[in-house]
């Protein structure tokens, strides 16, 4: 039905941390502002993030990733316009840069506009090719526009740039499981859970396999873990598909519960609306 939550785009999952991208090196307190202001933003105190970053820009105004940096903390605060100006200044001082590309297409989709962010992803990789965080959210698109081919393409091109991400064989899964290769889509989760380890999007996935094999009662349990897991991302699927394993136990009451327990957590999680349109179909 849809991407784990791990894929979803997500402000903390892309910030960057000081790496000189000028030919001369940057001052030492420009990068641990920068590195500073990363942090602050990745806790969701954009008020301190912006500051810091602001501050790294006075010390050079052509520090790269500090624009960038200072383009998603616009972003989180939804000022998209100058977000876009931030983005387009970093690309416009390191054009041989990735990060700027793929900050405008995390820009579109937040607007709405995922063909251009697509675009954009794309334009990233044609940079860098082993930049993972473009790969990723290109091959997500693609999935979600029914292009599941094209998607195992690039889920399986990230897993080979960056082997040390979970979103590559995560997605390659939900392909596999969309192309109705489930023995391949076995290989992989089990391959995966012994490099990763039970990582919440493993684990998501491992209890969606045990689901989709009838073990109703390992699925619910593996599932309502899931849902108080420290990483908030999950609780939402967790509910969703713990709505899924007790509709098909013939537990209608607690697939309701979990559900809007789910749309209370994400009003747009498409699995639990799912389970509430048959429900109320009965």
């Amino acid at each position: 039905m849809r991407l784990h939550a791990v894929l979803v785009v997500a402000f903390s999952a892309f910030f960057l941390a000081g790496c000189a991208t000028l030919p001369a090196p940057l001052p030492p307190k420009a990068v641990q502002l920068n590195e500073d202001g990363a942090a602050a933003l990745g806790a969701g105190d954009t008020e301190v993030a912006e500051a810091r970053l602001a501050l790294a820009l006075e010390y050079n105004p052509r520090f790269t990733e500090a624009w960038v940096n200072l383009g998603l903390v616009e972003l989180k605060k939804r000022s998209f316009d100058v977000a876009q100006k931030d983005f387009a200044r970093a690309h416009e001082l390191n054009p041989d840069l990735p990060a700027p590309l793929h900050a405008m297409g995390i820009l579109e989709e937040v607007r709405g506009r995922t063909d251009v962010a697509a675009r954009h992803y794309r334009d990233a990789l044609a940079v860098d090719p082993g930049f993972g965080a473009s790969r990723a959210n290109l091959g997500r698109l693609l999935f979600a526009a029914g292009a599941i081919e094209a998607a195992r393409e690039q889920f399986l091109r990230l897993a080979e740039v960056a082997p040390d991400h979970v979103e590559g064989p995560a997605g390659l899964v939900e392909c596999y499981w969309k192309l109705g290769r489930d023995a391949e889509a076995t290989e992989v989760l089990a391959s995966a859970l012994r490099v990763f380890g039970e990582v919440p999007a493993l684990a998501l996935l491992h209890a969606r396999q045990v689901l989709r094999e009838g073990q109703l009662d390992e699925a619910q349990a593996q599932l309502t873990t899931l849902t108080a897991c420290e990483d908030g991302r999950f609780h939402a699927p967790a509910w969703a598909w713990l709505s899924v394993a007790r509709m098909a136990a013939g537990d209608p009451a607690g697939a309701e519960r979990a559900a809007k327990e789910a749309l209370a957590r994400n009003a747009a999680e498409p699995v639990a609306s799912y389970v509430l349109a048959q429900l109320a179909r009965r």
